[in-house]
């Protein structure tokens, strides 16, 4: 699905401004509310927008250490590996990567002895192999999202302008 001029503006205010109503929405990019509506809901469907609800820190909610864990996991064994991951509150975040390992976890941890206790944990699956984990110094770069919807919307007004 190709996002389009408006659709980038629409996004660029759902970021600014998360807690804004459509109404306002509508109101502040001259469009109808229907049109807005019809938009979000086309970029729900096909996965342009995948939640609305808060971002929170888990450095707030006690779990300050941040750490990649990469497991290795047995072959034929990465879909039972994933389901456990996500039994393991911990793991914020799991992905199948390529390279050293075939799974990379983002982990929050109270301290350096809980994401042990966690490792342990992993390392107890069936189908993990081995793991190697990486902890966090500081973030660099937040997770962000405003930097690329506005390229993409650069792209959709040069390919609308031509």
């Amino acid at each position: 699905m190709a996002v389009d001029a408006l659709d980038a503006r629409i996004l660029r205010l759902l970021l600014e401004q998360p807690r804004t109503s459509a109404r306002e929405y509508a109101r502040l990019l001259g469009i109808a509310r229907g049109t807005l509506q019809a938009r979000l809901d086309r970029m729900e469907r096909d996965g342009v927008i995948t939640g609305t609800g808060p971002r929170l820190s888990p450095a707030a909610l006690g779990h300050p250490l941040l750490a990649f864990v990469h497991i290795e996991v047995t072959q034929g064994r990465l879909e039972t590996v994933a389901a456990a991951l996500a039994d393991v509150p911990e793991i914020i975040e799991a992905f199948s990567i390529t390279g050293g390992g075939d799974l990379l976890a983002r982990v929050a941890a109270r301290d350096a002895a809980h994401l042990e206790d966690v490792i342990q944990l992993l390392v107890q699956v069936p189908g993990v192999v081995r793991t190697r984990s990486e902890m966090v110094l500081r973030e660099r770069v937040p997770y962000r999202m405003m930097p690329l919807v506005e390229a993409v919307g650069r792209r959709a007004d040069r390919r609308g302008a031509s």
